[in-house]
């Protein structure tokens, strides 16, 4: 302990004498000591290599795979689906950020910021935009309060149901941005004074030639859940218990939020990834790798839970246990949903997790990934973290908005709930049985040791 204790000394020393590089190439010095913890509610799924692709026949002649030997990066994945009360957590932000933003354009000084969390004055940036102050609660007992934000963002007249005070939906849009790297990194990329755009430093770096205009997309989305996916996606049934009290009724908390499309998924990681960064800007911390969805290489992967060619998450090769109860929530048989304990989709933390100790990697509901669906993308991807993204657009025709999911739902036969069992959905479409679960990169090669700590 003496021993530990002088090094200790003699280190703080050498750091408090420190004068410098003094010629020698030690580089840059300080640097903040970097320890990467899981993030709440995720497991560190660490680096390896298996074999993507269908472990058995291929039932429906889908011919949309092929066995292939792919290596992934190390990761961490969302133990459990996005349920609803995480996805409120988005909503209710939007919302209030809403009000604040309509407050200090009307001069309410309490709802905005002039000093930041270092005391720094702030009327530069309040000149070019509010800083929301995120501390002072609305103070909905005003008057005059009250009816600026009533008028702006609830329901009026005939819109109003029992003249209930319910905010208007269709207002909670979200607006985020990102970097189309697929664009910046392309050898038809130029800049008229630089030459071809060849860093992401020299990509943030050039000013007033139009040209990183092109690379950082703005986005504005409506974020809030299609709730009639329960009516629409089901004709001749009964669901409206369903449409009127899933996403929000207190009783569904714990079940996965759907009615969420692609592209919603994708605002809800980017806004995941801003209250991160921003909590951690304001401790002093560096930022993390973002939030995102899984690409479909990560996601089987993540599935199969280290078990080489198996089926399912489980292992395999039935959906059944020694005791004939179904491991997952799917279709048993033929009109008969409840075998296996739910008829529609059950809490997010049902049956057994897989030995990466994530929950319903098949059943309960399907998941988005970030990839585009294509029947011979397994030709042509890369087996070193295989991705193939493409940025639709409006001009484009349908086939190329297409998004792969996996895992299989409630509503799907056991076939669909294989990990190695490929379908897609159009991503601006929301469905009764697709959620989502995010994922994020670790920073380095991987963590090292007992794997019984990585958890």
């Amino acid at each position: 302990m003496k021993n530990i204790l002088i090094i200790l000394i003699a280190a703080s020393t050498l750091v408090g004498c420190y004068a410098g590089p003094q010629g020698e190439l030690v580089g840059v010095i300080p640097r903040e000591q970097w320890i990467q913890v899981n993030p709440y509610g995720m497991n560190y799924i660490h680096l390896g290599s298996y074999t993507m692709g269908p472990s058995d026949q291929d039932v429906p002649f889908a011919l949309n795979t092929r066995s292939k030997t792919v290596t992934v990066p190390a990761f961490y994945a969302d133990v459990h689906e996005i349920s609803n009360n995480e996805y409120r957590q988005f909503v209710t932000y939007v919302k209030d950020s809403l009000f604040r933003n309509t407050l200090a354009e009307d001069d309410q000084e309490a709802y905005f910021n002039a000093e930041d969390n270092l005391g720094r004055e702030l009327d530069r940036f309040i000149d070019k935009g509010y800083i929301l102050n995120w501390e002072t609660e609305i103070n909905w007992e005003d008057e005059d309060i009250f009816d600026l934000l009533y008028d702006e963002y609830f329901l009026q007249g005939s819109d109003q149901f029992y003249n209930r005070a319910e905010f208007d939906t269709r207002k909670l849009n979200y607006r985020y941005w990102w970097i189309n790297f697929d664009a910046a990194a392309s050898k038809e990329t130029q800049d008229e004074e630089f030459g071809e755009v060849n860093s992401l430093n020299q990509l943030h770096s050039i000013r007033g030639h139009g040209d990183r205009s092109q690379f950082v997309i703005e986005e504005t989305i409506n974020i809030y859940p299609d709730t009639l996916v329960w009516v629409r996606d089901y004709s001749y049934g009964f669901n409206e218990p369903l449409a009127d009290k899933y996403f929000w009724h207190p009783a569904f908390d714990e079940y996965p939020v759907v009615g969420v499309t692609w592209s919603q998924a994708k605002a809800f990681n980017a806004w995941r990834t801003q209250i991160m960064n921003e909590w951690r800007g304001k401790n002093g911390q560096s930022d993390v790798s973002r939030f995102r969805l899984p690409t479909e290489a990560e996601w089987e992967y993540a599935a199969r839970g280290g078990l080489e060619l198996s089926p399912y998450p489980w292992g395999g090769p039935y959906m059944r246990n020694a005791q004939g109860c179904p491991l997952a929530n799917f279709k048993p048989m033929r009109g008969d949903y409840v075998e296996d304990g739910g008829d529609y989709t059950v809490p997010i933390a049902s049956f057994t997790p897989n030995d990466y100790g994530l929950y319903q990697m098949a059943g309960n509901v399907s998941e988005w990934t970030s990839t585009a669906y294509d029947e011979t993308v397994y030709e042509f991807a890369h087996d070193l973290s295989p991705e193939y993204s493409y940025h639709a657009t409006v001009d484009d025709p349908p086939a190329l908005h297409r998004k792969v999911i996996r895992g299989g739902s409630w509503k799907d036969i056991g076939y669909y709930c294989q990990t190695g069992t490929r379908s897609f959905e159009y991503r601006d479409t929301s469905k009764a049985y697709v959620g989502f679960r995010s994922v994020m990169s670790y920073l380095g090669r991987g963590k090292s040791g007992d794997p019984e700590e990585w958890n």
